[in-house]
């Protein structure tokens, strides 16, 4: 399985650098991990409508670059579906059970993703109603992607 996280804006943080890193070693056992990191917009604080759209366009056009056509996308979005880890174990296994070997996860950036992006998702996905940086919900996503690899497997893992 090849999966890939497309994620706005560059990571910063030494501590979530360190955790990414980790989670990425513990997932080479079980699938080709890859994380590309698109440029985000500046977006100053007030902010039309218009110009808040015109940045998640931008944004997402760089987003829709990195994804091929044969690849599931999953974009997390905060009004997705909420799975329990064991339900996203599942539709990992189930996708790739049915051949689709190649899974995109979309973390878009502060104003979130284009509707553009939304449209070519084939699952949002929401981790909770609350909001959370960007730049931790990658660490999260990896370390809730490898606890699904260790469900399937039924290998121990920490509840």
């Amino acid at each position: 399985m090849k999966i890939t996280i497309v994620s706005v804006g560059k990571l910063k943080e030494k501590y979530l650098m360190q955790g990414i890193d980790e989670y990425l070693k513990r997932l080479n056992a079980y699938a080709k991990v890859s994380i590309i990191e698109v440029a985000d917009e500046k977006a100053p604080e007030n902010m039309s409508e218009a110009e808040m759209q015109e940045v998640k366009q931008k944004e997402g056009e760089r987003i829709l670059s990195h994804l091929s056509q044969d690849t599931y996308v999953i974009t997390l979005e905060i009004n997705g579906k909420m799975l329990s880890s064991e339900q996203l174990a599942k539709k990992m296994d189930e996708l790739a059970t049915y051949g689709k070997s190649k899974i995109a996860f979309v973390i878009g950036g502060s104003l979130g993703i284009s509707d553009e992006v939304q449209k070519r998702s084939d699952l949002a996905l929401s981790f909770s109603k609350m909001t959370f940086p960007h730049q931790l919900m990658r660490l999260v996503l990896l370390e809730q992607v490898y606890r699904g690899f260790r469900i399937n497997r039924g290998e121990p893992y920490h509840k």
